[in-house]
Protein backbone atom coordinates (compact mmCIF):
# COMPACT_ATOMS: atom_id res chain seq x y z
CA UNK A 1 0.00 0.00 0.00
CA UNK A 2 1.43 3.39 -1.01
CA UNK A 3 2.08 6.18 1.48
CA UNK A 4 -0.59 8.34 -0.16
CA UNK A 5 -3.20 5.60 0.18
CA UNK A 6 -2.31 5.08 3.84
CA UNK A 7 -2.64 8.79 4.44
CA UNK A 8 -6.10 8.86 2.89
CA UNK A 9 -7.26 5.84 4.89
CA UNK A 10 -5.85 7.27 8.09
CA UNK A 11 -7.68 10.55 7.49
CA UNK A 12 -10.93 8.66 6.88
CA UNK A 13 -10.57 6.74 10.13
CA UNK A 14 -9.90 10.00 11.99
CA UNK A 15 -12.96 11.61 10.44
CA UNK A 16 -15.14 8.61 11.37
CA UNK A 17 -13.89 8.70 14.95
CA UNK A 18 -14.65 12.44 15.16
CA UNK A 19 -18.13 11.84 13.75
CA UNK A 20 -18.76 9.15 16.36
CA UNK A 21 -17.52 11.45 19.13
CA UNK A 22 -19.85 14.19 17.97
CA UNK A 23 -22.73 11.75 17.80
CA UNK A 24 -22.10 10.52 21.34
CA UNK A 25 -21.86 14.11 22.61
CA UNK A 26 -25.10 14.98 20.91
CA UNK A 27 -26.79 11.93 22.40
CA UNK A 28 -25.55 12.82 25.88
CA UNK A 29 -26.74 16.39 25.41
CA UNK A 30 -30.14 15.18 24.24
CA UNK A 31 -30.42 12.80 27.20
CA UNK A 32 -29.61 15.64 29.60
CA UNK A 33 -32.12 17.87 27.84
CA UNK A 34 -34.83 15.23 28.19
CA UNK A 35 -34.03 14.86 31.89
CA UNK A 36 -34.43 18.61 32.41
CA UNK A 37 -37.73 18.53 30.51
CA UNK A 38 -38.82 15.61 32.70
CA UNK A 39 -38.12 17.59 35.88
CA UNK A 40 -40.36 20.40 34.61
CA UNK A 41 -43.12 17.94 33.68
CA UNK A 42 -42.70 16.12 36.99
CA UNK A 43 -43.09 19.40 38.88
CA UNK A 44 -46.45 20.01 37.21
CA UNK A 45 -47.61 16.43 37.82
CA UNK A 46 -46.47 16.74 41.45
CA UNK A 47 -48.85 19.60 42.23
CA UNK A 48 -51.86 17.74 40.84
CA UNK A 49 -50.74 14.42 42.35
CA UNK A 50 -50.54 16.00 45.82
CA UNK A 51 -54.15 17.14 45.48
CA UNK A 52 -55.15 13.67 44.28
CA UNK A 53 -53.43 11.88 47.16
CA UNK A 54 -54.90 14.30 49.73
CA UNK A 55 -58.45 13.64 48.54
CA UNK A 56 -57.86 9.91 48.75
CA UNK A 57 -55.98 9.97 52.05
CA UNK A 58 -58.59 12.12 53.82
CA UNK A 59 -61.82 11.54 51.88
CA UNK A 60 -61.09 8.03 50.54
CA UNK A 61 -62.03 9.27 47.07
CA UNK A 62 -60.22 8.15 43.90
CA UNK A 63 -61.14 11.22 41.87
CA UNK A 64 -60.82 10.55 38.15
CA UNK A 65 -62.11 14.09 37.50
CA UNK A 66 -58.93 15.52 38.97
CA UNK A 67 -57.25 15.91 35.59
CA UNK A 68 -60.23 17.77 34.18
CA UNK A 69 -60.25 20.16 37.13
CA UNK A 70 -56.63 20.77 36.15
CA UNK A 71 -57.81 21.60 32.64
CA UNK A 72 -60.49 23.88 34.07
CA UNK A 73 -57.83 25.77 36.02
CA UNK A 74 -55.80 26.23 32.83
CA UNK A 75 -58.81 27.52 30.88
CA UNK A 76 -59.87 29.91 33.64
CA UNK A 77 -56.31 31.23 33.73
CA UNK A 78 -56.42 31.65 29.95
CA UNK A 79 -59.75 33.52 30.08
CA UNK A 80 -58.46 35.92 32.75
CA UNK A 81 -55.15 36.45 30.95
CA UNK A 82 -56.81 37.09 27.58
CA UNK A 83 -59.03 39.66 29.34
CA UNK A 84 -55.95 41.70 30.17
CA UNK A 85 -55.12 40.28 33.60
CA UNK A 86 -51.46 39.64 34.46
CA UNK A 87 -50.63 35.94 34.04
CA UNK A 88 -49.70 35.41 37.70
CA UNK A 89 -52.86 37.10 38.95
CA UNK A 90 -54.79 35.12 36.32
CA UNK A 91 -53.46 31.88 37.83
CA UNK A 92 -54.67 32.96 41.27
CA UNK A 93 -58.11 33.81 39.90
CA UNK A 94 -58.24 30.50 38.03
CA UNK A 95 -57.35 28.65 41.23
CA UNK A 96 -60.06 30.47 43.23
CA UNK A 97 -62.80 29.61 40.73
CA UNK A 98 -61.58 26.02 40.45
CA UNK A 99 -61.75 25.68 44.24
CA UNK A 100 -65.32 26.99 44.16
CA UNK A 101 -66.15 24.35 41.56
CA UNK A 102 -64.67 21.60 43.73
CA UNK A 103 -66.57 22.83 46.79
CA UNK A 104 -69.79 22.85 44.76
CA UNK A 105 -69.16 19.22 43.74
CA UNK A 106 -68.50 18.41 47.40
CA UNK A 107 -71.91 19.76 48.41
CA UNK A 108 -73.84 18.26 45.49
CA UNK A 109 -72.06 14.92 45.02
CA UNK A 110 -69.48 13.74 47.50
CA UNK A 111 -71.06 14.79 50.79
CA UNK A 112 -74.39 13.04 50.03
CA UNK A 113 -72.48 9.95 48.88
CA UNK A 114 -70.50 9.81 52.11
CA UNK A 115 -73.74 10.22 54.08
CA UNK A 116 -75.18 7.05 52.52
CA UNK A 117 -71.78 5.28 52.69
CA UNK A 118 -71.53 4.75 48.94
CA UNK A 119 -69.04 2.13 47.79
CA UNK A 120 -65.69 3.06 46.26
CA UNK A 121 -66.87 1.65 42.92
CA UNK A 122 -69.85 4.03 42.93
CA UNK A 123 -67.57 6.98 43.71
CA UNK A 124 -65.16 6.06 40.91
CA UNK A 125 -67.99 5.82 38.37
CA UNK A 126 -69.36 9.17 39.52
CA UNK A 127 -65.93 10.79 39.23
CA UNK A 128 -65.53 9.49 35.66
CA UNK A 129 -68.95 10.95 34.81
CA UNK A 130 -67.93 14.25 36.39
CA UNK A 131 -64.73 14.24 34.32
CA UNK A 132 -66.74 13.81 31.11
CA UNK A 133 -69.15 16.56 32.19
CA UNK A 134 -66.34 19.06 32.85
CA UNK A 135 -64.45 18.24 29.66
CA UNK A 136 -67.48 18.51 27.41
CA UNK A 137 -68.58 21.66 29.23
CA UNK A 138 -65.20 23.21 28.41
CA UNK A 139 -65.60 22.22 24.75
CA UNK A 140 -69.14 23.65 24.70
CA UNK A 141 -68.08 27.00 26.17
CA UNK A 142 -64.61 27.56 24.69
CA UNK A 143 -64.45 25.14 21.76
CA UNK A 144 -62.06 22.29 21.05
CA UNK A 145 -59.19 24.17 19.43
CA UNK A 146 -55.86 24.85 21.11
CA UNK A 147 -55.43 28.14 22.97
CA UNK A 148 -52.41 29.97 24.38
CA UNK A 149 -51.74 32.64 26.97
CA UNK A 150 -51.07 36.21 25.92
CA UNK A 151 -47.36 36.18 26.74
CA UNK A 152 -44.24 37.46 25.02
CA UNK A 153 -41.90 34.89 23.53
CA UNK A 154 -39.14 34.20 26.05
CA UNK A 155 -35.71 33.04 24.95
CA UNK A 156 -34.39 29.76 26.31
CA UNK A 157 -31.78 29.99 29.05
CA UNK A 158 -28.40 28.38 28.30
CA UNK A 159 -27.21 26.39 31.33
CA UNK A 160 -23.93 24.54 30.67
CA UNK A 161 -24.86 24.06 27.03
CA UNK A 162 -28.40 22.91 27.79
CA UNK A 163 -31.20 25.06 26.42
CA UNK A 164 -33.82 25.29 29.14
CA UNK A 165 -37.10 27.03 28.20
CA UNK A 166 -37.61 30.08 30.40
CA UNK A 167 -41.08 29.03 31.48
CA UNK A 168 -39.80 25.57 32.48
CA UNK A 169 -37.59 27.30 35.03
CA UNK A 170 -40.58 29.32 36.25
CA UNK A 171 -42.64 26.14 36.55
CA UNK A 172 -40.01 24.36 38.66
CA UNK A 173 -39.56 27.42 40.90
CA UNK A 174 -43.31 27.90 41.43
CA UNK A 175 -43.81 24.20 42.14
CA UNK A 176 -40.99 24.28 44.70
CA UNK A 177 -42.53 27.29 46.47
CA UNK A 178 -45.99 25.69 46.46
CA UNK A 179 -44.59 22.47 47.94
CA UNK A 180 -42.75 24.42 50.65
CA UNK A 181 -46.02 26.17 51.51
CA UNK A 182 -47.83 22.84 51.68
CA UNK A 183 -45.15 21.41 53.96
CA UNK A 184 -45.44 24.38 56.33
CA UNK A 185 -49.24 24.07 56.38
CA UNK A 186 -49.25 20.33 57.10
CA UNK A 187 -46.55 20.41 59.77
CA UNK A 188 -47.00 23.74 61.55
CA UNK A 189 -50.66 24.74 61.45
CA UNK A 190 -53.69 23.55 63.37
CA UNK A 191 -55.59 22.60 60.25
CA UNK A 192 -52.60 20.63 58.96
CA UNK A 193 -52.42 18.58 62.15
CA UNK A 194 -56.19 18.04 61.98
CA UNK A 195 -55.86 16.80 58.39
CA UNK A 196 -53.21 14.30 59.43
CA UNK A 197 -55.42 13.09 62.29
CA UNK A 198 -58.45 12.62 59.99
CA UNK A 199 -56.28 10.76 57.47
CA UNK A 200 -55.12 8.35 60.20
CA UNK A 201 -58.56 7.65 61.71
CA UNK A 202 -61.60 9.76 60.94
CA UNK A 203 -63.75 8.31 63.74
CA UNK A 204 -61.08 8.83 66.37
CA UNK A 205 -60.47 12.37 65.07
CA UNK A 206 -64.19 13.17 65.36
CA UNK A 207 -64.34 11.79 68.93
CA UNK A 208 -61.28 13.88 69.80
CA UNK A 209 -63.20 17.04 68.94
CA UNK A 210 -61.81 17.73 65.47
CA UNK A 211 -64.27 19.38 63.10
CA UNK A 212 -64.14 16.83 60.29
CA UNK A 213 -66.33 18.88 57.93
CA UNK A 214 -63.94 21.80 58.27
CA UNK A 215 -61.07 19.48 57.42
CA UNK A 216 -62.97 18.27 54.34
CA UNK A 217 -63.44 21.85 53.13
CA UNK A 218 -59.76 22.64 53.64
CA UNK A 219 -58.82 19.47 51.78
CA UNK A 220 -60.75 20.63 48.72
CA UNK A 221 -59.31 24.14 49.01
CA UNK A 222 -55.73 22.86 49.07
CA UNK A 223 -56.30 20.19 46.41
CA UNK A 224 -58.13 22.62 44.13
CA UNK A 225 -55.50 25.34 44.51
CA UNK A 226 -52.58 23.03 43.74
CA UNK A 227 -54.40 21.33 40.87
CA UNK A 228 -55.45 24.60 39.24
CA UNK A 229 -51.94 25.99 39.70
CA UNK A 230 -50.57 22.88 38.01
CA UNK A 231 -53.00 23.39 35.11
CA UNK A 232 -52.02 27.04 34.80
CA UNK A 233 -48.33 26.13 34.73
CA UNK A 234 -48.96 23.38 32.18
CA UNK A 235 -50.46 26.10 29.98
CA UNK A 236 -47.13 27.93 30.19
CA UNK A 237 -45.28 25.02 28.63
CA UNK A 238 -47.81 23.78 26.08
CA UNK A 239 -51.10 24.69 24.42
CA UNK A 240 -54.27 24.94 26.49
CA UNK A 241 -56.65 22.27 25.17
CA UNK A 242 -59.68 20.36 26.50
CA UNK A 243 -57.92 17.02 27.05
CA UNK A 244 -54.65 18.30 28.54
CA UNK A 245 -55.50 17.19 32.08
CA UNK A 246 -57.09 13.91 31.02
CA UNK A 247 -53.79 12.83 29.43
CA UNK A 248 -52.07 13.42 32.78
CA UNK A 249 -54.52 11.46 34.93
CA UNK A 250 -52.57 8.21 34.40
CA UNK A 251 -49.20 9.78 35.35
CA UNK A 252 -50.93 11.34 38.40
CA UNK A 253 -52.23 7.99 39.64
CA UNK A 254 -48.88 6.36 38.85
CA UNK A 255 -47.15 9.04 40.95
CA UNK A 256 -49.56 8.57 43.85
CA UNK A 257 -49.17 4.77 43.80
CA UNK A 258 -45.39 4.97 43.43
CA UNK A 259 -45.02 7.38 46.34
CA UNK A 260 -47.52 5.64 48.62
CA UNK A 261 -51.24 6.41 48.49
CA UNK A 262 -52.11 9.20 50.90
CA UNK A 263 -48.52 10.48 51.27
CA UNK A 264 -48.11 13.96 49.69
CA UNK A 265 -44.33 13.86 49.91
CA UNK A 266 -44.29 10.45 48.28
CA UNK A 267 -46.54 11.79 45.52
CA UNK A 268 -44.02 14.57 44.84
CA UNK A 269 -41.13 12.10 44.63
CA UNK A 270 -43.21 9.75 42.49
CA UNK A 271 -44.20 12.56 40.13
CA UNK A 272 -40.58 13.55 39.54
CA UNK A 273 -39.67 9.92 38.80
CA UNK A 274 -42.63 9.54 36.42
CA UNK A 275 -41.95 12.87 34.70
CA UNK A 276 -38.27 12.11 34.08
CA UNK A 277 -39.00 8.51 33.06
CA UNK A 278 -41.62 9.61 30.52
CA UNK A 279 -39.38 12.18 28.88
CA UNK A 280 -36.20 10.08 28.92
CA UNK A 281 -38.13 7.15 27.42
CA UNK A 282 -38.42 9.12 24.17
CA UNK A 283 -34.65 8.69 23.81
CA UNK A 284 -35.34 5.06 22.84
CA UNK A 285 -39.08 4.89 22.19
CA UNK A 286 -41.48 6.94 20.04
CA UNK A 287 -43.21 9.82 21.82
CA UNK A 288 -46.54 7.99 21.64
CA UNK A 289 -45.32 5.50 24.25
CA UNK A 290 -44.74 8.03 27.05
CA UNK A 291 -48.02 7.20 28.77
CA UNK A 292 -47.24 3.51 28.46
CA UNK A 293 -44.09 4.12 30.51
CA UNK A 294 -46.18 5.62 33.33
CA UNK A 295 -48.57 2.65 33.11
CA UNK A 296 -45.68 0.17 33.19
CA UNK A 297 -44.18 1.80 36.30
CA UNK A 298 -47.59 1.82 38.01
CA UNK A 299 -48.20 -1.88 37.26
CA UNK A 300 -44.67 -2.79 38.32
CA UNK A 301 -45.07 -1.03 41.66
CA UNK A 302 -48.45 -2.69 42.25
CA UNK A 303 -46.90 -6.10 41.60
CA UNK A 304 -43.66 -5.65 43.55
CA UNK A 305 -44.52 -3.16 46.31
CA UNK A 306 -48.25 -2.35 46.40
CA UNK A 307 -47.85 0.01 49.38
CA UNK A 308 -45.53 2.28 47.36
CA UNK A 309 -42.03 3.46 48.13
CA UNK A 310 -43.08 5.41 51.22
CA UNK A 311 -45.58 4.94 54.00
CA UNK A 312 -49.04 6.00 52.80
CA UNK A 313 -49.88 8.66 55.36
CA UNK A 314 -49.81 12.41 55.83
Amino acid sequence: MSNSTSLVLGSAVTLDASANDITMDEQLLRLTQLTVNGIALGSIIALAAVGLTLTYGILRLSNFAHGDFMTLGAYLTWVANRSGVNIWLAMILGALVTVLGMLLCEQLLWSPMRAIRATSTTLIIMSIGLALFIRNGIILIWGGSNQSYNLPVAAAVDILGIKVPFFDLIVVALAFLAILGLHFLLQNTKIGKAMRAVADNVDLARVSGINVERVVIWTWVIAGSLTALGGGMLGLTEAVRPNMGWFLILPMFASVILGGIGNPYGAIAGALVIGVAQEVSTFLLPTEYKLAVALFIMVLVLLVRPQGLFKGTL
